[in-house]
């Protein structure tokens, strides 16, 4: 896919799926509806960063459930 046409999706569109092999992430697909657009190394730098921001966010999600759970 040329650059600009990569530039031209935004990344709203885009979606990442984590594929699991004996719990272990062994990689991560990049994909715009069902279409793969590219595979990141989760060891990578952009690996990295894509798992640390997954992990804030369900830490941000577990905590507002607790609290909602708490204030019911």
């Amino acid at each position: 896919m040329s650059e600009a046409a990569h530039s031209e999706i935004s990344q709203e569109q885009k979606s990442y799926s984590a594929v699991e092999k004996n719990g272990v992430v062994t990689a991560i697909w990049e994909m715009v509806g069902n279409k793969h657009l590219r595979t990141i190394d989760p060891r990578s730098r952009e690996g990295k960063a894509l798992m640390a921001h997954y992990q804030s966010q369900k830490e941000e999600e577990a905590k507002d459930a607790a609290a909602s759970a708490a204030g019911a």
